[in-house]
């Protein structure tokens, strides 16, 4: 198999024409706009009361909109939501503060996609089975913000004060006290997020500071998210600060820095992971950055093809990162891209931190010792291609999603 010629697959853009529809919605802080074919709310406010967007409408963010602590948003199976063109303070994106409750609750036949207001995609486009954007290609990044939610779970963090428990999200500025995350309650819940696309994101609001695809800050263990795809966010992928939340059935597909990213003692588990083609790391995973400290996270059941976009690391770690990691499948190797060089200080940590069950498909002239360091190499077994791994994700869960029909295909099983 020809992995890099599947790879090129990515990289193709759907060039059709399309047209835009949208939503009905009962929060006052919205504009509806109606045409024979298109409904449309612009949202201008914060959602400051339980408020329902409905299937089969698209909905403007017309900024940096909020779901207030007290408040509900619902989001309904084949929803759009598409966030106005910005950066800086005026990035737009869905937040959701400490206290606030997100339910966007789509559906393997019908998943809740958030984008940019430049993709045409419509409700009735999901409704038909077609998840592709008409106009972008899933490498066009930054166009918008993302999602960021952010609950009352522990965090390992400091401030020139010392050790805190709160602290302000990145993506977010600092007048903004909505921004505020973290505190005592491992058990907190944010609400429930399935069946989810986020596309395009990314903005950036200062030098070298993008918003995430997913940003998730001391979101708690009540907390339910499941069956996520990011396509081309302009940072990471999904990033994790602190918190207590378990994350199943994750996907992401040309990241421009890291695919999954942990930070400040998460303690959850992220299991079943698909990544294709980050700029960044596979995996970025950091611990405690206050005295504050976890039993640690677990990443486990991944799946990762490198190639093709200038991958830096399979695995990034440090001394002080406290994760257990097991059943991870490589593929699409670039050779240079390999375990950081703080492996071995991470293995000698005290806590029985360790990554296990390693598989990898290597590149023509190539020895496992090309990637992995010798303190590591028991637990990596070659293998000659996808039919023969016994690890990795299990790829059927993401049958729903957008990279499931373009097909960055037969390099990672998705066909």
């Amino acid at each position: 198999m020809n992995l890099s010629y599947y790879f090129k697959g990515i990289l193709m853009s759907v060039l059709l024409l399309g047209f835009v529809s949208a939503c009905g919605d009962d929060n006052p802080a919205s504009t509806e706009v109606n045409s024979p074919d298109v409904t449309v709310f612009n949202i201008t406010e914060n959602i400051s009361s339980d408020t329902t967007w409905e299937t089969g409408n698209t909905y403007i963010l017309g900024g940096r909109i909020t779901v207030l602590a007290g408040a509900t948003l619902t989001i309904e199976p084949g929803v759009v939501v598409k966030g106005e063109t910005g950066s800086g303070s005026n990035a737009t994106a869905l937040l959701v503060a400490r206290g606030g409750t997100l339910n966007a609750n789509g559906q393997t036949n019908l998943p809740i996609v958030l984008t940019s207001i430049s993709d045409d995609i419509t409700p009735e486009q999901l409704a038909g089975g077609d998840l592709a954007s008409p106009n972008l290609g899933p490498n066009i990044s930054g166009l918008w913000g993302g999602l960021i939610v952010l609950g009352n779970a522990p965090i390992s963090a400091t401030n020139e004060s010392g050790d805190v428990t709160e602290t302000q999200i990145e993506g977010i500025p600092t007048s903004d006290s909505n921004g505020l995350y973290g505190g005592n309650d491992p058990g907190d819940s944010s609400g429930s997020i399935r069946y989810i696309s986020i596309r395009h994101g990314g903005a950036n609001i200062g030098e070298g500071n993008e918003i995430n695809g997913l940003t998730l800050g001391g979101v708690g263990s009540g907390t339910t998210i499941q069956n996520v795809e990011i396509v081309a966010n302009q940072d990471d992928g999904i990033e994790l600060f602190g918190g207590t939340v378990n994350v199943t059935n994750v996907l992401v597909w040309n990241a421009g820095d890291d695919a999954i990213d942990t930070d400040q003692a998460f303690s959850g588990t992220i299991d079943n992971i698909l990544i294709v083609g980050p700029k960044g790391s596979a995996f970025e995973l950091d611990g405690p950055e206050g005295n504050f400290t976890s039993t640690g996270h677990t990443i486990q059941n991944a799946t990762t093809y490198l190639q093709g976009n200038g991958s830096e690391l399979m695995i990034d770690v440090d001394a002080n990162t406290d994760v257990f990691m097991n059943n991870l499948l490589f593929t699409g190797l670039d050779e240079g891209g390999g375990i950081s060089s703080d492996y071995i200080d991470y293995a000698n940590n005290p806590n029985g931190y360790a990554i296990t069950d390693i598989e990898v498909i290597l590149p023509p002239g190539t020895s496992i010792g090309t990637f992995f360091p010798t303190e590591l190499a028991s637990e990596v077994t070659s293998v000659a291609n996808l039919g023969s791994a016994t690890v990795g994700a299990n790829v059927n869960a993401f049958i729903w999603t957008w990279a499931r029909q373009d097909n960055p295909q037969g390099s990672i099983g998705l066909e």
